[in-house]
């Protein structure tokens, strides 16, 4: 797992928080008692969360010391923890499981995601979203530039640090599961000022763990020079002088 700078990672609030306010939004539990929200970050989605149910008992959990200080500041009505997705307890039972944008860093989705319904008390709700941009510019860029050989041999373990499935795969894994399940994918087109500002939003997060890999500032700049470059040419500049960055992302509901 890379770590986490809390503010480079906000820089795109408002991006980043839309697929979380729609997944909240088409949850359908009226009462839930307890709450887990799942690599909560900096804890923007967890008080949607909040919002929506407060009376629950709601606990963020998130593997980044950071993000979970940052999630400290901003309410300390909610129980705040550090600790990783796959060793959450089967025998804590939860309402909601909520997870936006986090399962995306763990291996073994065909154990983790039964494990987490079964964390479910009986009519629970699982709610995720996850990036689904394998064959975009976006992913295509940073695999492309990583695979040069003048990195592959310094970026070995951060290569295909992301898990990518399809909408059939996660039907197939839950649908026997689950009383009902609900699957969609959806395409936000984010207007962006610039190239830079997709290199800004990739560096905090998809092109971290390659980052991280390299030694120097020196290196770790040439890299993402040579992304940037890369950027530019997948994402053209439109008359107004912005840039469309379209960003897929993959949901599920699933009750038990």
């Amino acid at each position: 797992m890379p770590t986490w700078n809390p503010d480079l990672y906000l820089k795109f609030g408002n991006e980043r928080a839309q697929p979380a306010i729609d997944l909240v939004s088409a949850i359908d539990i009226e009462s839930p008692k307890k709450i887990i929200d799942l690599g909560c970050g900096s804890g923007n989605s967890t008080a949607l969360l909040k919002n929506r149910w407060p009376n629950a008992e709601i606990t963020g959990l998130d593997s980044s010391l950071e993000m979970i200080e940052k999630a400290r500041e901003s309410d300390s009505s909610i129980d705040w923890i550090v600790g990783h997705i796959e060793d959450l307890s089967p025998n804590d039972k939860y309402d909601l499981i909520f997870s936006n944008a986090a399962l995306q860093w763990i291996e073994n989705h065909d154990r983790l995601l039964p494990c987490l319904v079964d964390a479910l008390t009986n009519n629970g709700v699982f709610a995720a979203q996850v990036p689904n941009n394998e064959s975009s510019p976006y992913h295509q860029v940073i695999l492309r530039v990583a695979s040069n050989p003048k990195w592959s041999h310094k970026l070995a373990a951060a290569k295909n640090p992301l898990t990518y499935h399809s909408i059939d795969y996660y039907y197939e894994l839950l649908e026997t599961q689950c009383s009902s399940l609900r699957l969609w994918e959806t395409e936000y087109c984010h207007v962006m000022d610039s190239a830079e500002s997709i290199l800004q939003w990739t560096s905090g997060t998809g092109l971290r763990p390659y980052l991280e890999a390299l030694k120097t500032e020196e290196e770790r700049n040439a890299f993402k020079a040579e992304a940037l470059e890369g950027y530019r040419d997948a994402y053209p500049v439109q008359s107004n002088g912005k840039v469309l960055f379209p960003f897929r992302r993959q949901f599920i509901l699933a009750r038990n």
